[in-house]
């Protein structure tokens, strides 16, 4: 698994007063820098060192999101009277209710 395929993610930390590197599939790991590139490149090199770390010790390396196949399905709890209201706008709306709560979602 090549880490390019990982999620990254810079951002600014106001507290720090830095830009920080992020990577989704290490939520625990992070890099300060004092811009956006570099914090790029220095998340890019934490996670790299780490994967090799978790080779050689023989770990399971967390899969890169991008590469994760998806149903597109997922099951959700909610309150009956949340689904009455879900139900009764699809049904308004004259589409079902799983078409309403998807075009809900993706706003």
């Amino acid at each position: 698994m090549s880490i390019d395929h990982y999620t990254y993610r810079v951002t600014w930390s106001q507290e720090d007063g830095e830009h920080v590197g992020l990577c989704a599939e290490f939520p625990s790991l992070s890099w300060l820098a004092p811009t956006p590139d570099k914090a790029l490149a220095g998340i890019r090199r934490v996670v790299d060192e780490v994967v090799a770390d978790m080779r050689s010790a023989g770990e399971p390396i967390p899969e890169a999101l991008a590469e994760k196949k998806y149903s597109g399905r997922f099951m959700v709890r909610i309150p009956s009277l949340v689904h009455r209201t879900l139900a009764t706008e699809a049904a308004e709306q004259g589409v079902s209710i799983n078409r309403l709560v998807s075009a809900k979602l993706a706003l």
